[in-house]
């Protein structure tokens, strides 16, 4: 059995080899955005309000801190679900906090003031502007009418007991000096939060290295203790990583949606960047939820989990290739459930409450089929072994279980019994078409 003693000599770890990752003191707080942001996927369908409470549960669950219940300005039915979500924080005593997304317009500043006042709670207002020079050009803004606006909504929803988190959309295509300008005008009209977004997914970790530093600075110029977050999308492929560096970099809060779903390709996947903050140490959060998360939000928009997808998809922790199987095998005739869980998996499949499958296909090895039927307390006697084998060469894909069982079911029962410890005698002579 490997003790704590053996990892370091069985992984060498160059994620932490140097400096390692940079310390972090503060707690990292999540926002989840899969119930505003991620249903502004064109491809999925808006989740009855019992499903979204089911998914509010399962994120209280999982830790995370924050969530966005919706856009007010929407509709009659967006409101209908806010005020059902906020209702059931309070009823159950969830550890989550509420905030909805508006633009910075009196028309859906006091949709969300009524709202508060209906539910009795404060609920954060995401107050959002675009701030780049190709959006100013498309809505004809000028900077002083982007600040009025600013100025406006801020204090109005400040002074109805609303805490304000001022997002600046586009902010990674944003002018410095105007991103200057319209932060000191919210957090002069009351922010507490400001949001730096990367609405289109253009940034690299590279320039989230450097835009977080020259927001943080600024914020500090001011004076004010004004929190941080980051609101990331995916549409070159660099959500999670790009959320990372900016947790790296000092943002106080990171947002995500479940699966990353939102608009075009989406956002900074929320359960991808759980299990790589728990991988690299920054949260110990208990993520055997995190795949009913995922499955709930799945069944719930109805968009598929594709096989590939990170530690959720079908594939994730599922082999048939004979020397990837052969190595896990070994581990598990060790006795060793960590080794095994670890040897072809950069993710423990344990630590999201899944397990190894090896399965039998046409990349596969007699050890395959040898382990998936003594793993169901069938005797893998030789005929039967071959005749399993033959079949999965013979396939252009991997053999479902059932195919397998029909195949034990008629194979002729009358050869002996091959005992397990003599497999690799003759193996290597089994005649392989």
């Amino acid at each position: 059995m490997t003790d704590q003693a053996d990892v370091s000599n069985l992984i060498f770890d160059w994620n932490t080899a140097g400096t390692g990752y940079p310390h972090r003191g503060e707690v990292i707080e999540f926002d989840d955005e899969t119930l505003r942001d991620g249903l502004q996927s064109p491809s999925v369908r808006d989740p009855s309000i019992e499903r979204k409470i089911e998914l509010l549960h399962l994120m209280a669950q999982l830790g995370i801190h924050s969530a966005d219940l919706g856009l007010p300005g929407a509709g009659p039915r967006a409101r209908a679900d806010i005020i059902a979500l906020c209702r059931e924080i309070e009823r159950s005593k969830l550890s989550i906090s509420p905030n909805c997304a508006v633009r910075t317009v009196m028309a859906d500043v006091t949709a969300l003031v009524d709202i508060a006042d209906k539910v009795g709670m404060p609920i954060e207002a995401a107050a959002f502007i675009g701030s780049s020079p190709i959006r100013q050009m498309a809505e004809d803004w000028a900077l002083d009418y982007m600040l009025k606006l600013t100025e406006d909504s801020v204090s109005f929803a400040v002074a109805h007991g609303l805490p304000v988190m001022y997002v600046t959309e586009d902010t990674t295509r944003a002018k410095p000096d105007t991103i200057r300008q319209l932060y000191r005008a919210a957090i002069n009209a009351g922010a507490t939060r400001v949001c730096v977004t990367d609405t289109v997914g253009h940034i690299t970790p590279r320039g989230v290295r450097n835009l977080i530093p020259y927001v943080r600075q600024l914020i500090q110029e001011t004076g004010e203790p004004v929190k941080v977050d980051w609101h990331g999308h995916n549409d070159r492929g660099l959500g999670v990583i790009n959320t990372i560096t900016a947790m790296t970099s000092g943002v106080d809060r990171v947002h995500g949606t479940a699966m990353g779903i939102g608009e075009r390709v989406g956002n900074c996947s929320m359960d991808q960047l759980l299990v790589n903050l728990r991988l690299m140490g920054y949260i110990t959060t208990d993520l055997s939820a995190l795949r009913t998360y995922v499955e709930t939000a799945s069944e719930a928009t109805g968009v598929p989990i594709p096989p590939n997808y990170p530690v959720f998809g079908h594939d994730a922790f599922r082999t048939a290739t004979g020397v990837h199987a052969a190595a896990i095998i070994k581990a598990k005739k060790k006795g060793d459930n960590w080794l095994a869980d670890r040897i072809y998996s950069g993710v423990p499949a344990e630590m999201v409450g899944s397990r190894q499958r090896i399965e039998i296909g046409f990349m596969s090895g007699v050890s395959n089929v040898v382990h998936w039927l003594v793993e169901r307390g069938i005797e893998p006697e030789q005929h039967l072994v071959e005749e399993i084998f033959r079949a999965a060469k013979e396939r252009d894909r991997v053999l479902a279980d059932e195919e397998v069982e029909q195949i034990v079911k008629f194979a002729t029962a009358n050869g002996e019994a091959l005992p397990l410890d003599t497999i690799d005698t003759w193996k290597s002579e089994l005649k392989r078409p």
